[in-house]
């Protein structure tokens, strides 16, 4: 990730903490600007504003709808398509005069789909040129490239353990022309941005992470794009055509290198992952419960059938992920869907 030496890095404990931390600092600011307009009555009647899309992750979704349902602010999230992807100009449309923020994930953690970001900000900038942007980059660092200075982006999150480092770790990227208040309040800690005494270790584990995943970005992407596609590969030339769908978008510049989100007709994959949880990590599209499949909220965003949200599966590659690990991931995979259409025929 690219970043100006003026600019800050505030490291914290975890991605929901940086992305936090930019929601509730931004609005704090609106909030306190309007107390100040108040003798003036010129504070807008309108609640503060923010704009952001319907697969966000919890850690934006749900801190908006806490805020929304405390009536400090309101929210207005923009439909994706059946990719996964936002319109930059249904953004930009979405923007109101009380808009204070607009945060709009770089990837998403389900599916993979990149966002196209550079244009969401152009086209804000146009109609909003003073609203500040965030993006959730967690799943994006040390996967495709990231420079912040090219996105235009005020404020992005950064998740350690997603690129190498170990879990408890994070920052926040800050813009040096972007004021933010602190979120924890207490000692000096970094330059008395943000209160708690720091795990040195763990700062310096994410900084050589990333080290590395720059040094190594291109051979490391090769390896994911290439292993990820021979799980896809193995999974549909393995199963009987038309039982598969790809969700996501199927342009691999528009989507990461490494995720592969599959749904798998008629199977219930929270079955399928409890069968196979002592041999594979993976994760599923929906929980089965005894009368209904709840498919997740995003793969209801992008319209994906039931038959197929309900078998989905979220597989991901990494590094050090061997070709003979995904030939096994989907000899595993394949044997259990077939069983479960085995057993349904039976009843």
């Amino acid at each position: 990730m690219n970043a100006a030496s003026a600019d800050e890095i505030l490291f914290t404990a975890c991605g929901s903490e940086a992305d936090n931390h930019a929601i509730v600092g931004i609005l704090e600011l609106e909030e306190a600007r309007r107390r100040g307009a108040e003798a003036s009555a010129s504070t807008s009647a309108a609640l503060p504003h923010v704009v952001t899309t319907n697969i966000e992750h919890p850690a934006i979704e749900r801190q908006l709808e806490h805020l929304k349902q405390a009536r400090r602010l309101d929210v207005t999230y923009v439909p994706v398509d059946g990719d996964g992807r936002v319109s930059a100009a249904a953004v930009a449309e979405a923007v109101r005069p009380s808009t204070i923020l607009v945060t709009v994930m770089h990837s998403n953690n389900e599916v993979g789909s990149i966002q196209p970001l550079e244009e969401i900000v152009r086209a804000v900038r146009k109609v909003a040129p003073h609203v500040p942007i965030h993006s959730d980059a967690a799943q994006s660092i040390g996967k495709v490239p990231i420079d912040v200075q090219a996105l235009g982006v005020q404020m992005l999150t950064v998740v350690g353990h997603k690129f190498g480092a170990p879990k408890g770790v994070a920052a926040l990227y800050v813009s040096k022309a972007q004021a933010l208040p602190n979120l924890l309040h207490g000692g000096g800690q970094e330059g008395g941005r943000r209160a708690g005494t720091e795990c040195v270790v763990l700062l310096s584990a994410i900084g050589e992470a990333a080290r590395i995943a720059r040094e190594e970005a291109l051979p490391i992407q090769a390896h994911m794009r290439a292993t990820r596609a021979r799980l896809h590969e193995r999974l549909t030339d393995g199963l009987p055509a038309g039982t598969t769908r790809v969700n996501g978008p199927q342009a691999e510049a528009h989507r990461l290198p490494n995720t592969l989100s599959i749904g798998l007709r008629d199977v219930k994959s929270s079955i399928l992952l409890s069968v196979l949880s002592e041999q594979l990590a993976a994760s599923a599209g929906a929980a089965c419960h005894t009368s209904h499949a709840a498919i997740s909220s995003v793969l209801r965003a992008m319209d994906v059938p039931a038959e197929y949200g309900i078998g989905t599966l979220r597989l991901s590659t990494g590094r050090h992920t061997t070709m003979a690990e995904v030939d096994r991931a989907a000899d595993l995979i394949i044997a259990e869907a077939k069983r479960q259409w085995a057993e349904a025929a039976k009843a």
